[in-house]
């Protein structure tokens, strides 16, 4: 579940990214591609084409690889991921204000439904 919220974060990351540097990891940047690599070995990357984000990435706990697709709707992101174990999961993100509203759940048995706000965090 850990890259499943990586994810999540990484798509409010994408937007901040531009204003402050990572002191977590080590990344490149292009145009559309943002590219992480961190202390742990844990990479990701994020390419952006219109309103839909890809996310790919590597945990090395886990040993594992994990895709993501985000498509933006509005305030609203709807989301897909699948695991190389197989795991796969569904969710969206509804931005209300300078708060989200999250919900997911995944194959695995995860679930959850968490708000985050800029004044307060998640």
């Amino acid at each position: 579940m850990k890259y499943l919220l990586c994810g999540l974060l990484l798509v409010a990351a994408t937007h901040a990214s531009a204003q402050a540097p990572s002191l977590l990891a080590t990344c490149t940047r292009s145009a559309n591609l943002l590219s992480c690599v961190d202390a742990e070995g844990n990479a990701y990357s994020v390419a952006t084409a219109g309103s839909t984000t890809y996310l790919r990435g590597f945990e090395v706990i886990g040993k594992r690889y994990w895709a993501q697709t985000n498509s933006r709707y509005g305030q609203l992101t709807f989301f897909t991921g699948l695991a190389s174990d197989g795991e796969a999961w569904v969710g969206y993100t509804r931005r209300v204000g300078w708060t989200t509203i999250n919900r997911f759940s995944s194959s695995g048995g995860a679930s959850a439904k968490f708000t985050c706000s800029r004044m307060t965090g998640c």
